[in-house]
C-alpha cells in the first residue's frame, strides 16, 4: 500500500484541497428530515456518501456522533467508512484519541491496524500527554499506510491556554507540536503521514513564518494541514492562504456544516462541495 502522505497528495492534486466532514448531528438529522435514531445516522451518512465520496478527496466522520447511539452508532461508523473508502474517498475519522503506553497501542489498533472494523486511512490525536506518547500511534500508522492529524492550535478560546503557552525554548506549545511532526516527516516524498490540525479562524495565530508573535511556521512541516471552520464557523480563503503561507505540504480546509445544510438532495450537496472546492483551489 502507498502511504497515506502518497496517497493525499494524489487524491488532492486530482480533485482538489477539500476535506468535508460527515457530522450528523441531531439538528441536521431533524433538516434533513431523519429520525434522530441509528436508523437516520445511516439514512444521513448514505445519503453524504452518494453525493460526496466521488467528488472530494476526504471525507472526515466525527466518532462523537456515532457513538451516543453505542454500539448500533458504532455499526453504522463501520459501514460508514467502508462505504467512503469504496467509493473513491480517503477517510480521516475524527476521535482526538490521546493516552499512553498499551492503552495507546491499542485506540492505534482499533482504528489504523489491518482488519479493524474502525480501520481509517488516517485519525485525529491529541498530544497533551507529550508527543512521545503518540509514538504507538505513529507507528502502526507507519506500518499500515496510516496517516495521523495532531491537534496543534484549535480555534476554541479555551485551547489558548495550553496551545500559546511557552516553554523554556521561547516556542509555543503549539509550535512545538508542528516541530515534533515536521521531525517525523523528515525525507518523506512526495508527502510525510503526520499531520497537523491549525483551526482555519485563527488564521496562524499571528505572521507567518513567525514565532515571536504567536504565529506558526509550518516551512518545515512536510506533511499536511487540516484546517477546520471554513464556512460556518466563519474562515474565509483569506484566512486559509495566512496557514498556507510559506507552508511546505498541504493544506486541507474542512467544512461540515457549510456543505452539509444543503442536504438531504445529493445533487444540492455536490453542488455546494463544487462551490467550496472553487473557492479551497484559490488558496494556492
Amino acid at each position: 500500500m502507498d502511504t497515506f502522505g502518497a496517497r493525499l497528495r494524489r487524491a488532492v492534486d486530482e480533485r482538489g484541497p477539500l476535506c468535508v466532514g460527515i457530522d450528523p448531528h441531531p439538528s441536521l438529522l431533524s433538516e434533513w428530515g431523519m429520525p434522530d435514531t441509528p436508523e437516520g445516522l445511516e439514512r444521513f451518512c448514505r445519503t453524504a456518501i452518494e453525493a460526496l465520496a466521488a467528488l472530494v478527496p476526504v471525507l472526515k466522520p466525527q466518532s462523537a456522533f456515532f457513538e451516543r447511539f453505542g454500539s448500533a452508532g458504532i455499526g453504522v461508523l463501520e459501514s460508514t467508512i467502508r462505504h467512503c473508502r469504496e467509493a473513491g474517498a480517503l477517510v480521516l475519522l475524527d476521535v482526538k484519541r490521546g493516552d499512553i503506553g498499551s492503552t495507546a497501542a491499542a485506540y492505534a489498533q482499533a482504528y489504523l491496524a489491518p482488519g479493524a472494523p474502525l480501520r481509517a486511512d488516517a485519525i485525529t490525536v491529541h498530544p497533551y500527554l507529550g508527543f512521545g506518547a503518540l509514538e504507538p500511534f505513529l507507528e502502526v500508522a507507519r506500518a499500515n499506510g496510516g496517516g495521523v492529524f495532531v491537534v496543534a492550535l484549535s480555534s476554541n478560546p479555551e485551547g489558548r491556554t495550553v496551545q500559546r503557552a511557552r516553554g523554556g525554548d521561547g516556542r509555543s506549545v503549539a509550535q512545538a507540536v508542528i516541530d515534533e511532526a515536521a521531525r517525523c516527516n523528515q525525507g518523506a516524498q512526495p508527502l510525510g503521514d503526520v499531520g497537523v490540525v491549525v483551526g482555519a479562524t485563527t488564521g496562524g495565530a499571528g505572521q507567518r513564518g513567525t514565532t515571536a508573535d504567536g504565529g506558526l511556521d509550518l516551512g518545515h512541516l512536510n506533511g499536511p494541514v487540516l484546517a477546520p471552520g471554513l464556512g460556518a464557523q466563519g474562515a474565509t480563503v483569506d484566512d486559509l492562504r495566512k496557514i498556507a503561507e510559506g507552508l511546505d505540504g498541504v493544506i486541507l480546509p474542512s467544512s461540515s456544516r457549510e456543505i452539509l445544510r444543503f442536504g438531504p438532495d445529493p445533487a444540492d450537496l455536490r453542488e455546494a462541495a463544487k462551490r467550496s472546492l472553487a473557492e479551497c483551489r484559490k488558496v494556492r
